[in-house]
């Protein structure tokens, strides 16, 4: 079974984990990225095939972040409409949008049939429906955009599925597969083409040279022309974080009494919107459904969330069983478009690709074309189209490089009695909470098994506190979307220092 950043286990998981080829002693590389999921796979695979010897580094393993949690709709609509797009940057921009993710969306499909991947890709038609009279409007304005921008839509008050609504919109020729199949199929081409991947290698620090970057890992140190952030957010303190939103998505798949299953890909407009679609896991069929959005760090009972979906989707759906239901992180610019390109502050030779909001599938196979046309130094219609740099960067942030903020080890000259401190926080087994003990404030967790772990709720990217999520148990910080285990291990960036620990020791022990 591969893993994944979350307590729950996704309808993906049970593959066989990814074992990489064996690593020379090689140190000098064209390229680096940081990121072994769709983003950081798709782009080194496109720029190995074009004869860059490329490495990619990866903290965990293959796919363990929203690779691994992803609903994986490849659709050609994006959350932020081509209307809003066209209100915010102009129609020719917005055509440019439709574009690129049409190119997009042909590359995926395009690779799955190249590679002979087996990921029980199929083409299907995607719905938007408006459930009550005052969503019309919504849906004839998005209806509006598409069809200006040159995307086939149809208007029709038919929808496949047992749920009231009013008019639906009809896109022909979208998509959905099995993420963690595509990405090893991936991976698999990326290493037949000569390039390495790095598990369990965490970037700690880059320096920046004349002609190269030095990248110190937690294993190695290794030369580099370009680095790329595939990491969701990047690494380190940068303008982006504070032009991205985190936010927790929730999702299960289910069992139907009825085998009704449905074949194509569905989105209501309620705010949060739900979506829905099917599909066939080792001869069995689930229906996936997701909702019930909310920005992270924001819900500290996220098991409510869980629960809301659940009576959502038996509300239109003859459920039989739940047969699994995860949570998973992703990020919303302040746009509404993706930032793909150079990083700002990060020099000429370093790139980025984040805020995809809810379009993960596309826009990371978006940011493979964008960023390896420009480290080919190739032109393009697409090359700036999602620039960072829309967004000028931030005095003070350019030597992003130094980005293991210090946090004061205010701890390390006491201990704490484990016996006190238990007492005081009443703390339920698997639950978490960030106390104040004596002035200090404490993220303080107790497992199934009564033991405490404590560590300090300072989140060292930028010095937000952290906040407990009891439904994946993670210290999850709401300013950035940084989030760690129960131990204060780093599970997602741009953190790459763990929460500080707090020692606990018994009385008895102590005396």
């Amino acid at each position: 079974m591969t893993e994944r950043d979350g307590a729950y286990t996704s309808v993906w998981q049970n593959v066989t984990a990814f074992t990489p080829k064996k690593f020379p002693d090689q140190k000098k590389f064209d390229v680096i990225i940081v990121g072994a999921g769709l983003t950081g796979i798709a782009t080194a695979l496109l720029l190995q095939k074009e004869g860059k010897k490329c490495l990619v580094l990866e903290a965990h393993t293959l796919g363990f972040g929203t690779s691994g949690g992803t609903t994986a709709h490849i659709n050609t609509q994006m959350d932020t409409s081509y209307a809003m797009i066209t209100r915010n940057f102009g129609l020719e921009h917005s055509r440019n949008v439709k574009r690129a993710v049409v190119d997009a969306f042909n590359l995926i499909r395009r690779q799955v049939e190249d590679y002979d991947i087996h990921c029980d890709y199929k083409l299907a038609d995607a719905y938007l429906f408006a459930k009550e009279e005052k969503q019309n409007d919504d849906l004839k304005n998005i209806y509006d955009g598409c069809k200006a921008v040159g995307l086939g839509a149809n208007i029709t008050e038919t929808l496949p599925l047992n749920i009231p609504h009013e008019h639906v919109m009809v896109m022909p020729d979208n998509a959905r597969f099995h993420p963690l199949l595509y990405l090893q199929g991936l991976a698999r081409e990326f290493e037949k083409a000569g390039g390495y991947i790095l598990q369990e290698t965490r970037m700690q620090e880059t320096e920046q040279h004349e002609d190269h970057l030095s990248i110190h890992t937690s294993g190695d140190t290794f030369e580099t022309k370009a680095l790329v952030y595939a990491t969701h957010i990047p690494l380190g303190i940068n303008v982006l974080h504070l032009r991205c939103a985190p936010w927790r998505s929730y999702a299960l798949a289910a069992e139907l009494t009825d085998g009704d299953y449905p074949s194509d890909l569905y989105y209501d407009l309620d705010d949060p919107y739900h979506y829905y679609r099917s599909q066939i896991i080792d001869g069995k069929n689930y229906l996936i459904a997701g909702g019930e959005d909310h920005k992270t760090g924001e819900v500290t009972n996220t098991e409510s969330c869980f629960l809301k979906l659940q009576a959502h989707v038996r509300k239109y759906f003859n459920v039989k069983h739940v047969a699994y239901q995860w949570s998973s992180q992703y990020y919303e610019s302040a746009d509404g478009l993706a930032y793909i390109g150079h990083l700002p502050g990060g020099g000429d030779n370093v790139y980025v690709a984040t805020g995809f909001g809810g379009n993960g599938m596309i826009y990371s196979h978006v940011s493979a074309t964008v960023i390896s046309n420009l480290i080919l130094l190739r032109d393009s219609f697409v090359n700036d189209l999602f620039t960072p740099s829309r967004i000028k960067p931030v005095a003070g942030f350019t030597n992003f490089v130094s980005h293991n903020a210090h946090v004061a080890k205010r701890f390390l000259e006491k201990f704490i009695p484990v016996e006190s401190l238990e007492a005081f926080a009443g703390l339920a087994p698997n639950e978490g909470r960030v106390v104040s003990f004596e002035g200090e404030d404490l993220a303080l967790f107790k497992n199934s098994d009564g033991k405490l772990y404590a560590v300090s709720p300072i989140c060292p990217h930028m010095k937000c506190s952290v906040q407990w999520n009891q439904a994946e148990q993670s210290w999850d910080c709401p300013c950035h979307g940084a989030r760690y285990a129960v131990n204060g291990r780093v599970l997602n960036g741009p953190s790459t220092t763990n929460l500080e620990p707090v020692e606990l020791r018994s009385l008895i022990e102590h005396h």
